[in-house]
């Protein structure tokens, strides 16, 4: 169990009107700053990009993943280090010759942010900073395989299991095998990490992979999936009106109300067998 990502604290329990002091496991929750160090006419410039709460723990992951599925870095090569400035504050370092739209950064951040999204400029914008464009990924998957996702996920939760406060992402190939699993106090996160592990293993894009979300379908994860190239998503909760336009736009498998005996397909279900 990582003990970072875990804070003890007393409670008062009370069964039947009865009260007693008791010992509670909380998720622990604490801010990260994400900054890159990036190169201009021979200097090196620090750029602070973003401040998200997350769980302690893979923070290396998460920022790259972010960095990522963002579309401030289109590749690995980009990449030169990474720097812990502090216990909650990384900085990425990227190659003399990374290509750096700092305007375009800007632009990206306005039209994704979490305050409201424009549904079909911002679909469009995916469209033209995603490096892996339209999904052709013709892969198909049993549907007994998906009803086992959920109970594989649980057993290796184990954050979750003493807090039950986290979100899980997890990728499995399509014959069941889980291959990553990440949680976090927030979703976005969760699959950055993932990725972002996928991205420094240099297996993107995640072609003919299962993406498991622990959660809801919202926009946000699929535009992030999108990046990642990955062909096929089942939710626990519910998907966004949005997100199921954006399945549908990039051609990905988007499985809803995940349960052990029934799910609902909104998008490309022919992947489904």
């Amino acid at each position: 169990m990582p003990e970072q990502a875990i804070l003890k604290v007393p409670v008062t329990r009370f069964e039947r009107n009865t009260g007693s002091e008791k010992t509670d496991f909380l998720a622990l929750e604490e801010p990260l700053e994400i900054s890159i160090l990036y190169w201009k006419n021979a200097e090196s410039i620090r750029k602070n990009i973003s401040i998200t709460m997350r769980t302690p723990g893979k923070d290396k992951e998460l920022a790259i993943g972010f960095l990522f599925t963002e579309g401030i870095i289109k590749n690995a090569k980009a990449i030169a280090d990474s720097e812990v400035i502090s216990l909650n504050h990384i900085c990425i370092h990227l190659q003399k010759d990374a290509e750096l739209d700092l305007s375009k950064i800007e632009r990206h951040f306005y039209t994704t942010s979490s305050c409201g999204v424009c549904g079909k400029s911002s679909i469009d914008a995916i469209k033209t900073l995603t490096p892996m464009h339209i999904i052709q990924d013709e892969c198909t998957v049993n549907s007994q395989i998906l009803y086992t996702l959920n109970a594989e996920v649980k057993q290796k939760q184990a954050v979750f299991e003493s807090t039950g406060g986290l979100h899980a992402s997890a990728l499995f190939s399509v014959d069941g095998t889980l291959k990553y699993l990440f949680e976090d106090v927030g979703r976005h996160n969760a699959l950055d990490k993932l990725i972002g592990h996928a991205y420094t293993c240099g297996a993107l894009p995640l072609n003919k992979q299962i993406l498991f979300l622990s959660g809801r379908a919202s926009f946000e994860l699929i535009q992030k999936a999108v990046m990642a190239g990955i062909p096929l998503i089942c939710a626990l909760g519910a998907p966004s009106s949005l997100a199921v336009q954006l399945a549908e736009a990039f051609n990905i498998t988007l499985v809803g109300f995940l349960k052990d005996k029934s799910f609902n397909v909104y998008s490309a279900a022919e992947r489904i067998i």
